[in-house]
């Protein structure tokens, strides 16, 4: 027997979903700048794209420019963060994970470590080398094809 279309999906559990923005900071020679999880957080020792979770009431740009002021001392103005892609990924049994990544080719002020062991500048194809966390692996690849 075939289901109507109009017919309701199946119920299932709740799911957390935790909704998180990074940007690609690419400098003029084309290189993403990545940072180096610090010891003590979650995937230690990883390199990822800046960025963080999206607060509750919080648009996503607005969040990555908090982000990006708080962890970079960088100022980033919303007009110069591009949507580029997203990946989703399940993070338990209940728990779900939306990465917005976001490129940005203009800012003020040098980035610092200030919520990361180290910092580094990578051309897109060089981040396959790279240990980073799973959600920010499969961004590798679409971002390459941006730059």
């Amino acid at each position: 027997m075939s289901k109507s279309v109009n017919e309701p999906l199946p119920r299932t559990a709740p799911v957390k979903i935790s909704l998180v923005v990074a940007a690609a900071l690419i400098d003029a020679d084309g290189r993403a700048l990545v940072q180096q999880r610090p010891p003590g957080k979650a995937h230690a020792g990883l390199w990822e794209f800046p960025g963080g979770k999206v607060e509750r009431h919080e648009a996503p740009e607005a969040a990555l420019i908090r982000e990006l002021s708080e962890e970079l001392a960088l100022d980033v103005e919303q007009s110069c963060l591009a949507p580029a892609i997203f990946a989703s990924r399940a993070t338990g049994a209940d728990g779900h994970l939306v990465l917005l990544l976001y490129v940005c080719r203009k800012w003020s002020g040098q980035p610092q470590p200030l919520a990361a062991s180290a910092l580094a500048w990578h051309r897109p194809v060089a981040l396959h080398r790279l240990d980073m966390p799973p959600a920010d692996r499969p961004l590798i690849g679409l971002l390459e094809a941006l730059v």
